[in-house]
């Protein structure tokens, strides 16, 4: 039997980070990982998909663009099998990387399944730990629609997609959320003829409006087809293709026939084998693992972060739990300001909030000021011709005090960074509009959407 003070189960952002917090506060630490260091994200999610993201956006940049630059290319072409083989290199270094980290901060790593036997033990493989503490990081997983099981060959996961062998002429994205639009956006840049079946009345409905409304614009403009209030019935693969019939709310019969079809409609907590319900560990409704503000369960001994627990499955705010809840565990009083976590889409253009948007603040009651400011009118983004989109400032009327930054256009997922600490630092809309802004920069637009919220814009 080994003996460590904390043990964590699941090395994805959440659980990697709590390990390496763990170590620095001079905790003795363990991490079980089943299969491959850095979890979902680093291995079959946010990392390979943002590398064939960006891989796209360069062919499609020279492609459609290149000629107006003044670059002519002829000849130009896609080896799809180098741009998944760069994919799996980019991979293969953040996982090596986790790797020397915790060699570096003498993490002992455990590879295999774990097991719960009691509140303080733990069996991997032959293996039993004995621990004072045990944080709980599994992540989660795709869902898949009840009669359509993944083959991760033509109904496909976020995982099968981002393995494909051949880029399919027809995909139908069930699911307008945030991994089936990047996705398919990649499929689209690279020729597949893309249809959108979405549930709702709009894309990524979490979204505040005006940026649901825009993204559904230019993602329209780009090509790709949308049918929304659609609901998938049923679904059948045949000769390697698959057929799909839907109804529209209106009652109308849709059916839709493809190469692949890639499911997008959600994630669920993953805690299974690890014997949660044996041990008695409360469990919500959605399978959820019920925590306290400290992130302890109803054993004082286990704790759970990231998608396993309520709130928004972000690797960011898996990583920002993991520190915490291991500082609380030192005796110290970390906090986690969910009101600045923020969330991204990586499509073109890109989408980045926080904070609260439009529809929750005057659901809220709340006496609010807004500004806008289109990138159109923003130098840097006309040099380079990304000028779709817009950032949304909200501020409290009275106070001034910021509450949500809302941006869709070229870098919104490095522009939001300067959103979130003006929410954590309570920022109000005046200090945001009068600090300077580098010109020419993008980020000009964010000054100039708070000066708007005062009636005082310059540029437009």
């Amino acid at each position: 039997m080994e003996q460590f003070d904390i043990t964590v189960i699941g090395s994805g952002p959440g659980g990697y980070v709590a390990a390496i917090r763990a170590a620095q506060l001079g905790f003795k630490v363990a991490c079980i990982e089943k299969d491959s260091l850095g979890g979902t994200c680093l291995n079959i999610g946010c990392i390979p998909s943002k590398a064939l993201l960006h891989s796209t956006e360069y062919y499609e940049k020279i492609h459609k663009e290149g000629k107006e630059h003044g670059i002519e290319a002829t000849g130009l072409s896609i080896n799809f099998q180098q741009m998944m083989e760069r994919k799996k290199k980019v991979v293969k270094g953040l996982v090596d990387g986790v790797g020397y980290l915790f060699k570096k901060n003498k993490i002992t790593s455990f590879k295999g399944a774990a097991h719960l036997d009691s509140p303080n033990t733990i069996r991997v493989n032959e293996t039993t730990i004995q621990s004072n503490h045990i944080i709980l990081a599994t992540g989660s997983e795709p869902i898949p629609l009840p009669f359509l099981p993944f083959d991760e060959r033509v109904i496909l996961s976020s995982t099968g997609a981002l393995e494909l062998a051949h880029v399919p002429k027809k995909m139908v994205l069930i699911g307008a959320g945030v991994i089936g639009l990047e996705l398919g956006s990649v499929y689209r840049r690279l020729g597949s003829e893309l249809t959108v079946i979405e549930l709702l009345d709009r894309p990524c409905p979490l979204l505040d409006r005006e940026l649901s409304k825009e993204i559904h614009r230019v993602l329209k403009k780009q090509g790709l087809t949308f049918h929304f209030s659609t609901k998938i019935t049923s679904g059948k693969v045949i000769d390697g293709k698959i057929s799909l019939t839907a109804l529209s709310n209106e009652g109308k019969e849709l059916t839709f026939d493809a190469d692949a079809a890639l499911i997008g409609i959600g994630r669920r907590p993953f805690h299974k084998g690890l014997g949660l319900e044996e041990l008695g560990v409360s469990l919500d409704i959605g399978g959820r693992v019920v925590v306290d503000a400290n992130f302890r369960t109803n054993h004082p001994s286990i704790y759970a972060i990231g998608d396993l627990i309520d709130g928004p499955m972000l690797a960011h705010k898996a990583s920002e739990e993991g520190v915490a809840a291991v500082e609380i565990i030192a005796g110290k009083s970390p906090t986690v300001n969910y009101s600045a976590i923020p969330s991204v889409m990586y499509t073109w253009p890109e989408v980045a909030s926080v904070g609260m948007s439009e529809e929750e603040a005057r659901d809220s009651h709340l006496d609010i000021l807004i500004g806008k400011f289109p990138f159109s009118a923003v130098p840097r983004a006309r040099c380079s011709g990304d000028t779709d989109g817009f950032v949304k400032v909200i501020a409290e009327k009275t106070s001034g005090r910021l509450i949500g930054i809302h941006i869709i256009g070229p870098s919104a997922s490095e522009m939001i960074g300067e959103g979130v600490i003006a929410i954590e630092k309570g920022m109000t809309v005046h200090e945001l509009a009068y600090a300077s802004h580098a010109h020419p920069t993008c980020l000009e637009a964010i000054k100039e959407a708070a000066l708007t919220c005062l009636g005082q814009t310059i540029h437009m």
